[in-house]
């Protein structure tokens, strides 16, 4: 079964799923990926401090990782 992510889970949880999507993240506005702080963010979060719409960006990560998880 394909993981999924959702908004209360950390920066660095969702990018240790899968790498590619620190891609989507960066993608969608989120440049500071790599930061220690943002690490420890949950992506609700950090979607409120980049003004993102969490739904959004949550249903682009679990549309990526189930696409991926079919091939």
């Amino acid at each position: 079964m394909a993981q999924t992510v959702d908004k209360s889970m950390l920066i660095h949880e969702i990018i240790e799923i899968d790498p590619g999507n620190a891609a989507i993240l960066m993608a969608a506005g989120m440049h500071c990926v790599g930061c220690p702080s943002a690490a420890m963010e949950s992506l609700e979060e950090a979607c409120m401090v980049h003004g993102m719409n969490v739904d959004e960006v949550i249903s682009s990560i679990n549309e990526y990782l189930a696409n991926k998880n079919t091939q």
